[in-house]
Order: structure tokens, then sequence, then C-alpha cells
């Protein structure tokens, strides 16, 4: 069979055959940019832990000769750059990653001190925490995140691990990454081997432009620390996560006991030792760095400390009325004075006088005694011990040493707010606002109190859980004969819960009844409390009849009518009315009922006491609805199942005795 070749004529065969070569050495490019790098030799600075081979490529030849020389590095970041770059760029946290370390004893005893309606466990989440326990809050997400870099001071010493970004541009183009080898050098393509290790940070740069400078000319050149050396170093003790932990060398102490998961529950904040080659170099108490943002303690740390953390010391709690309810761990002579400055002082309301001292004696027994902040601020504080601050504006002052603030509003001169002295009146609120105008009603002032509005928003709630309670008992003792019968109770008990929820959603005014009479002109003589209100109406020209009425409504008031007038003015009680239960809400307040008059009713139902009774100012007169409705057929069918029961008892009464 002819090969390729010779079915071509002569004059093409050469050109076929440079077609092939330039194919095949494209193929061979791209299959060695598809291979994996080289391994490093075990002396080469790329291969310490952590880091992965860089590739670099230096142009030799370039093809424009006037331009300046290129130092080109392809490389792949580290492997523990690019897990930094993730770890810093995320900032979401996971609260499902986020596990609270369980309470101490002394934790669960100060939350039942200061909150003792409330039940805790060792489960619970507690609102008084020991000061600094965030830290101890267990995010496994973190435990093998890389820090991140900080600001590099001037004189950081450069040491092997250390990477140095580079970028030298003029006569010579380069951007370069390096990672100082153990030998302390770092190599520069074209340039040679240049020993860093041990210089400061701060001077690195003129030593690299001094050591190209030997190669190269009129160029600029900037030097950056990169990714930092990792350091090692042991955290023992009481802490969440004893063991060994790879920080930056740029971290102190504190990083690394962070890292660590904090002091455990009884791990000691202020007892922070750190060891260097078997010797105390430095103590950290946690609480000037938390309490006062002072680190002058916190130490760099350095390849192989040793960051032990003591047992916990006293703890005492502060409660109250203070900026930072929490639980302090205290050194020797540290006084009261002293937890409430660790506690953020008093709050803005609080009683600054005087504290409460709350101490476990040797019998287990609670002993309170009262700390005189003017003379005994110096006391000396004892394990378990529980200050509390007092609130002083929840206190109630003594009614007649009171300022009053009241609002006097309506048929008076000059309505608005007024500061009345102690002792003051409700005359004296009106004398304080111009007096009455000549439009005035005194008898249907309208006089609300806040502390009257709690006594009835409890008194209300009260009687709503009684009666909802007397009602389930009612409902549910009840026999069921038939169908019919638990169809209504159903019915009735989805009424009765509709009727529930409107009633919760009434709120009570605090209104106190004035009793006074229709024409007064002056209010009674009481002493008025701090927030009070007076609204004086004006003389009302109409008198209201509502309820199971034909026509209900307001109605022109007339001198010398009764409530029957009215009332019949309205057309009367409907046919599902109950005319009995007939009363009428005056202005001042108060209610006269038809049940309350005594004699014999006639007409509607209605008594002729409370018929006759004048019609005021203000009246509202209100027929309510039968509730228990029965018609005649209903009557009648109870009642024949009744005689048919009593005849049947009957038949077999005789049959037996015969």
């Amino acid at each position: 069979m002819p090969t390729l070749s010779a079915l071509l004529p002569r004059p093409f065969r050469f050109r076929a055959f440079g077609l092939l070569l330039m194919l095949a050495s494209c193929v061979v490019q791209a299959q060695s940019q598809l291979q994996p790098q080289a391994q490093t030799q075990p002396g080469d600075p790329r291969s310490l832990p952590g880091s992965e081979s860089v590739s670099v490529t230096v142009d030799t030849e370039q093809r424009d000769t006037s331009g300046p020389r290129s130092l080109r590095q392809t490389e792949r970041l580290p492997r523990s750059t690019t897990r930094e770059r993730d770890t810093t760029t995320r900032v979401e946290v996971d609260e499902s990653q986020l596990r609270q370390r369980p309470p101490s004893e002394f934790e669960l005893y100060v939350n039942r001190l200061a909150f003792p309606t409330q039940l805790f466990t060792f489960e619970s989440e507690l609102p008084i925490r020991r000061l600094g326990a965030e830290l101890t809050v267990d995010r496994a997400r973190d435990r093998d995140a890389i820090d991140f870099s900080p600001l590099v001071p001037p004189d950081y010493l450069i040491s092997p691990g250390d990477e140095l970004v580079i970028s030298v541009w003029g006569s010579v183009d380069a951007d370069l990454r390096l990672f100082v080898d153990r030998s302390g050098r770092i190599s520069i393509p074209r340039v040679g081997t240049v020993m860093v290790s041990g210089v400061r940070y701060g001077d690195v740069t003129e030593v690299l432009r001094q050591r190209i400078a030997q190669t190269y000319k009129n160029f600029q050149v900037s030097v950056s620390l990169g990714q930092l050396r990792g350091v090692r170093v042991y955290v023992t003790g009481f802490v969440g996560r004893p063991g060994a932990y790879t920080v930056n060398a740029l971290s102190g102490m504190a990083t690394a006991l962070v890292r660590a998961g904090g002091p455990s529950a009884s791990g000691s904040f202020r007892d922070i030792q750190l060891r260097r080659n078997g010797k105390l170099v430095s103590k950290l108490d946690f609480y000037d760095l938390l309490l006062f943002g002072n680190r002058s303690a916190d130490l760099q740390v350095q390849a192989d400390d040793v960051i032990h953390v003591g047992p916990i010391g006293p703890q005492v709690g502060v409660i109250g009325s203070v900026n930072q309810s929490a639980i302090f761990e205290l050194k020797p002579g540290e006084t009261v004075a002293d937890a409430l400055r660790m506690a953020g002082g008093f709050s803005a309301v609080a009683d600054t006088t005087r504290v409460s001292l709350e101490r476990v004696d040797e019998r287990t027994t609670v002993r309170v005694v009262q700390v005189d902040m003017t003379a005994s601020a110096t006391t000396a504080l004892r394990s378990g011990d529980v200050l509390r601050a007092f609130n002083a504006v929840d206190l109630a002052s003594p009614l007649l040493s009171q300022t009053k603030r009241v609002r006097v509003e309506g048929e008076v001169l000059r309505p608005g707010d007024y500061l009345l002295p102690p002792g003051s009146t409700m005359a004296d609120a009106l004398r304080a606002a111009g007096g009455l105008t000549p439009g005035a009603f005194v008898f249907g002032t309208n006089f609300t109190r806040e502390s009257v509005r709690r006594s009835q928003q409890e008194g209300y709630e009260r009687a709503l859980r009684n009666l909802e309670t007397e009602i389930a008992l009612n409902t549910s003792t009840q026999r069921i004969a038939s169908a019919d019968e638990a169809a209504a109770q159903a019915g009735r008990a989805a009424a009765t819960s509709r009727l529930f929820e409107k009633l919760r959603s009434v709120k009570p005014t605090g209104r106190v009844v004035l009793q006074m009479a229709p024409d007064s002109r002056e209010l009674p003589n009481l002493v008025l409390e701090d927030g009070d209100r007076l609204n004086v109406p004006s003389v009302p020209t109409s008198v209201g009849v509502f309820g199971s009425v034909f026509s209900s409504g307001n109605f022109l008031r007339e001198d010398g009518r009764s409530l029957s007038d009215y009332l019949r003015q309205a057309g009367g009680p409907t046919r599902g009315a109950d005319p009995g239960s007939t009363f009428v809400l005056r202005a001042n307040g108060s209610v006269l009922s038809n049940l309350q008059e005594k004699g014999w009713g006639w007409g509607w139902g209605l008594r002729a006491s409370f018929e006759n009774q004048p019609a005021l100012p203000g009246d509202t007169l209100f027929v309510p609805e039968e509730l228990d409705k029965t018609t005649f057929v209903q009557h009648a069918k109870d009642w024949t199942q009744i005689l048919a029961q009593f005849a049947l008892g009957v038949a077999a009464f005789v049959t037996l005795t015969d």
C-alpha cells in the first residue's frame, strides 16, 4: 500500500514534513504544561511544612532588548495561605456550632438568687455568667483555622518559614513570593541566595536592594511579609481543650488561650503563666485585658512555649442595679469597692449608699448583712459572697413626701401637666389649672390613677382565670345523653372560648368613682399621687339607651323625665331581652341596677323604684339579652319525657304489687 508521502508530489513532501514537526512540538509543549511540578529537594525552602512547590520561569531571551528584563514566577499558593484567606473572609457564624459550656454550681446559685421566680438547671441558658465566659464558647469550625496575620511591626525578625513578597520594577521586572528556607536564605532568580534570617522586617528591604544592586541597576524594590511562620505552643492546666496549638509568630498568650477554648469552669482567668525553657517568663491577668484593655502582660509566644492556666480562685457574684451583673474572680485583698468597679459601678437608678452582702457561712445557711458604702466599702470579700445593689426608683417613697406630676384637662382655664408639691389635693390641681369653666360638669369628672389601674388589671385577670376554671369544671362534669346534647355542648364551648378572647383584650382604665352630688361644683378632698389625671367634661345633653331594645341610641335629655321615659322612647325591651337585669351607668362611673331596688315589678319587669329614677346628664341605660332561652317546644319535650318515665314507673310498681 503506498504511503502518504508517495502520493504527494516531490515539491510538497518537504512542506508536509515541516508541518508534522511543528505539530509534534505543540503536542510536546502541551504535555509539559499538564504534567505536575517536579518534587523539591529536601533542602529546598519550599519543602517546609504547609507549603507546596513553586515553579519559577526566567525569561533569559528578551525579544525586545530595549525593555526591562523580566523575572517571571508562576506559582501555586501554599495550601495554608489559601486556607487562611478562606477563613478570614468568612464572617458569618453558624450558631449551631456555638456550644456554651455548662454552668458551674456557683453560677446556678447566683442566678437563683437574682431571679428567684425562675427555675435554672445545668442545661439552662443563664442570664448571669462568669466574666469572660464568652471566650469559652466551643467553636468547632475555628479549631483548625489559621490565625489572621496582623500588621507586622518593624522590629519583627525574619526567620525560617516566613514568606517574603518581593516586587521589583525599573530595569528589571519581578513579582516573587519566596519562603525563607531552614538555612535562613531565599533564592532570587538571576541574583542568587540572600541571608535574611535574623534581619529586622524594617531593614529587609534595604538588604535585598543592596543584593540585587550587585546584578542590576536603575530599579526599585518593595518587600512585604506574606504568610508568617507557624509557632507551636502548648496550652495546659485548667483549659477547655488542652494540647499543642500552632499560631503565627506574632501571636500572644491571649490568642493561644482563646484557640484552646479559654479557661474551663474550674480554670482561672487571673493566674495564667508563660513558661519558656522551664522558667516562668510572665503572668497574665486576663481581667486587665477584658476590663481595661491592657495587653502589657500579653507577651509574644515563641516555639515550644507552655501556657499554663491555674485553678480558679475565690469567686463572688454582683447582681442588682449595676452596669454588668456577673461573677468575678478575686485576688487576695480585694474588697467590695473592687468588685463593684469590676461590675462597671452602680447603674444610673441605683441606691449608691448601700448594698447587701449575702454570705454563706460554715453551716451552709445564707446570712445577709447590709454594707454602708460610705464607711464599709473596704470590707474584704470571701469566696461565695454575693453583692446586691438596690434600685432607688422601684422603691416607693411615702405618699405625703412625693412630688406630684398631674395632668388636668377638659373644662378648665389652663389645661396641661402640672408639678405639684407633696400633699396636694384635687382642689389644688384645679387651682393650678386656673379653675373650672362655666360649662364644667363636675359630677362627670373622669379621675384615673396608675396604681388603681395596676390593681384593677390584676383583679380582672384573676377573675377571668377563676371564671374559666369554673366553666371548664362544669363542662367536664356534665352528662351527655344524646348526640344533640353533645353538639350543643361543643357549640357552647366554642362560643365560650371566643368570649374569653374578647374579655382578655379588655384593659382596665384605672378610673376612680368620685362620690358627689349631681349638682356639685367641688371635687372630693383627695390627696393626689404621681401620674394622676383629671378630665372635667362639659355638661352632656343626651341620655343613651342601648342593649336589647328596638331602637338604641342617644336621646335628648329634658328635666323631669325618668329612666322609664327614655326606655319607652327607645321602643322598650325586645322579646329576647332580660328587663329584670336592666342597669344604668352614671356619668361619674357608678352603676344603678334594677336588681338593687326593692319592690314588685310590673310592666316590663322593672321595679317602680328603678323606673322612676330621674335621668341624669350623661346616663347610659342598658337592657341585657336573655342568656338562657328555651322555647315552648323544648319545655314540652322535656315534660313529656318526665311524665312518660313517671308513668312507666307507676305501671311497673302496680304490676309488682299485683
